[in-house]
């Protein structure tokens, strides 16, 4: 069977996420979305809350499991019986960190490979900090995110409903 791990914070998950999510079904079996506890950032959601978010999202992805994991990543991938790691670029800015990634990760295990997948075009702009920043300022952001997700930054941010 062919599994991939997609890591990452989801705080919050955003449409261009499952965007790449649900391609990723296409190529694999089965696809973790593995929610990390990030300790360089800090979340405007708890980990619980990010995973139950993105647990909802995928719901309708049959091959897609929602699971958490913290310390190194490869140590993760490998306790799960997949070789591969999912991660996103938007934009060539996004490159650079991304690759020095892959190559620590060669690194420390080199049965694992990483495969970049950018999204649609249409979402090539959107990122989680970014519509944590338009739901904190007032903005809609309902076209960026899933509505049970709009309705989580709701909350922080005690915006109007839509």
């Amino acid at each position: 069977m062919r599994k991939a791990i997609y890591p990452g914070s989801f705080d919050p998950v955003t449409n261009g996420h499952l965007d790449v999510i649900q391609r990723a079904t296409k190529l694999f079996d089965r696809v973790v979305v593995a929610v990390a506890a990030n300790d360089s950032k800090q979340p405007l959601f708890s980990r619980e809350e990010r995973k139950q978010m993105v647990a909802r999202a995928v719901r309708n992805f049959p091959t897609v499991e929602v699971d958490e994991f913290d310390g190194l990543l490869v140590d993760y991938v490998e306790r799960q019986g997949a070789q591969t790691v999912i991660r996103g670029l938007r934009a060539v800015s996004d490159f650079e960190f991304e690759f020095q990634l892959a190559l620590m990760n060669r690194k420390l295990n080199e049965r694992i490979e990483t495969i970049f997948m950018m999204p649609k075009d249409t979402y090539t702009f959107l990122s989680s900090r970014i519509v944590k920043e338009i739901a904190r300022l007032g903005g809609d952001v309902s076209s960026f995110v899933p509505a049970h997700v709009r309705a989580a930054l709701s909350g922080k941010y005690k915006l109007e409903p839509t």
